[in-house]
C-alpha cells in the first residue's frame, strides 16, 4: 500500500477553522488506534475535579495522551474526537482546558461535540473518545 498519508481539508463551501478539520483521509499503510470514553478518573481510581468541568476535561485529555503514548502515538496522530458533556457545562471552557493540556495542533482533528443530560457516573462531566492513526512500522 505504501507510505502513510494523513490528508486533513477544510474544503472549499465550508469554514474554515485552525480548531477542527472538517474533513481527514487516510491511506496507506497504517495503524487505527481506538480510544474508548475517558472521563476525569486517574489512574488510581479516582475521579479528578469533583464539580470542577476544567479539571474533569484536562482529566480526560491526560488519560487519552496515556492512552496514546501506549500506541506510540501522541495528539498529533488524532484524527477524530468525541466529546460529551453535561448540559450546562461551558465549552469555552473545555477548549481553554484542551489548549492548556493539547495545545494547539498543526492539523486539528474533526471534533465531534454533544451536550448530554448526563454520563455513565452522575459525578462525570465530560467523556472524551478518540482515533488516531498512525504509520506501521515494519518488523525488522
Amino acid at each position: 500500500m505504501g507510505k502513510l498519508k494523513v490528508k486533513h481539508t477544510n474544503p472549499k463551501g465550508l469554514f474554515d477553522s485552525k480548531f477542527y478539520s472538517h474533513v481527514v483521509t487516510v491511506s496507506g499503510s497504517g495503524k487505527t488506534i481506538y480510544i474508548g470514553g475517558q472521563n476525569a478518573i486517574n489512574s488510581e481510581g479516582q475521579l479528578v475535579g469533583r464539580d470542577n468541568f476544567e479539571l474533569q476535561t484536562k482529566q480526560a485529555l491526560e488519560n487519552i495522551k496515556t492512552a496514546l503514548a501506549s500506541e506510540n502515538a501522541t495528539f498529533n496522530d488524532v484524527i477524530k474526537l468525541n466529546i460529551y458533556m453535561v448540559e450546562g457545562c461551558d465549552p469555552a471552557v473545555g477548549l481553554k482546558a484542551f489548549k492548556e493540556t493539547v495545545g494547539e495542533l498543526e492539523k486539528p482533528p474533526l471534533i465531534t461535540v454533544l451536550k448530554v443530560a448526563g454520563l455513565a457516573n452522575p459525578l462525570y462531566l465530560i467523556e472524551i473518545d478518540a482515533i488516531a492513526v498512525v504509520e506501521e512500522k515494519e518488523n525488522a
